[in-house]
């Protein structure tokens, strides 16, 4: 099971049995497929937040 923006999706971990609760992982069409440590996850869900706003103030605009 994995969390993104507050929804909640079960995946396979097929590919990456390493994976553990709590690890963040790279999800592409229901599996995880690779590993992330925390600070890099931490800034690619910053990175997703910012461009989220950005669209939001941009549709806002048109």
């Amino acid at each position: 099971m994995v969390e993104l923006g507050g929804v909640r999706k079960s995946i396979s971990v097929a590919l990456t049995p390493e994976a553990k609760v709590g690890d963040y992982v790279i999800v592409h069409v229901g599996h995880a497929i690779g590993l992330l440590d925390a600070e890099e996850a931490e800034k690619t869900l910053a990175l997703f937040a910012e461009m989220a706003a950005e669209m939001s103030a941009a549709e806002r605009a048109a």
